[in-house]
């Protein structure tokens, strides 16, 4: 197990400087975080781990995930308001729950998530800077798996991690700036046209148009802005027809 503590605290910023070389795409380097981050963290068992991000808007949603344990868990938390990643969001500061069967607080949520056999959790948010925030959330199985040498471990990944994912971000930025403004702007457009068509069909609120998009990004394994530019272009007259179903 110290071979195991070991690498997770040594090992992950020289994992994540090649994520950052071989992931230009934000998106794409995000998708590699979590991943990254679920297997690093492995270290008593199998740990699933999503991330959050909650825009200047109060918009809620997981940009990535490690699989489809985590993803549930996170979108079960935006569906009730509340949770342990929210929760460390809102406080900006570490959340535990060694047992979630046990565990007092959010009782809807967790009532509505004991049937998923996930036990243990653990909340730590990442430095982004601005009025965007993110969180790093962790599941385990079993309970009790996050201890407290777990968490300083974590803890420490979650800092090298946030660099790392500042730096992907500047770097995106800076090549969308000098090379494709132009794309960027476009993709955002469409984007914004597909919401407002997701809410046309569905008689929807924006958040909940934006929500049933970014759900549909996530179950395809599709980026946002693809996906999106594919629901312009067949409202366009290309052939086939897209209705996304709210919630």
């Amino acid at each position: 197990m110290q071979d195991r503590k070991t690498e997770a605290e040594t090992a992950p910023w020289a994992q994540l400087q090649d994520l950052l070389v071989h992931h230009e795409d934000v998106q794409d380097f995000l998708r590699a975080l979590a991943g990254l981050t679920a297997s690093s963290l492995s270290i008593r068992g199998t740990t699933y781990c999503g991330i959050t991000f909650q825009n200047s808007r109060d918009h809620r949603f997981t940009v990535a995930s490690s699989d489809r344990e985590a993803l549930q868990m996170d979108e079960i938390q935006y569906e009730f308001g509340d949770g342990p990643c929210l929760e460390a969001i809102r406080i900006q500061d570490e959340v535990h729950v060694g047992n979630a069967a046990e565990d007092q607080r959010w009782p809807e949520y967790m009532e509505s998530i004991r049937d998923y056999g996930i036990r243990s959790m653990y909340s730590v948010p990442l430095e982004l800077g601005g009025q965007a925030k993110a969180a790093m959330n962790l599941y385990a199985k079993d309970p009790d798996v996050f201890d407290e040498e777990f968490r300083r471990v974590a803890r420490t990944y979650a800092a090298e991690a946030s660099h790392a994912l500042l730096l992907a971000v500047r770097i995106s930025q800076h090549a969308a700036t000098v090379e494709d403004l132009q794309a960027v702007l476009a993709s955002r457009t469409d984007i914004d046209l597909a919401v407002g068509i997701i809410m046309g069909q569905n008689r929807c609120t924006q958040q909940e148009a934006f929500d049933t998009l970014r759900r549909a990004s996530n179950g395809r394994n599709v980026k946002l802005r693809d996906l999106a530019a594919e629901i312009v272009g067949r409202l366009n007259g290309e052939p086939g027809t897209t209705h996304f179903a709210a919630g």
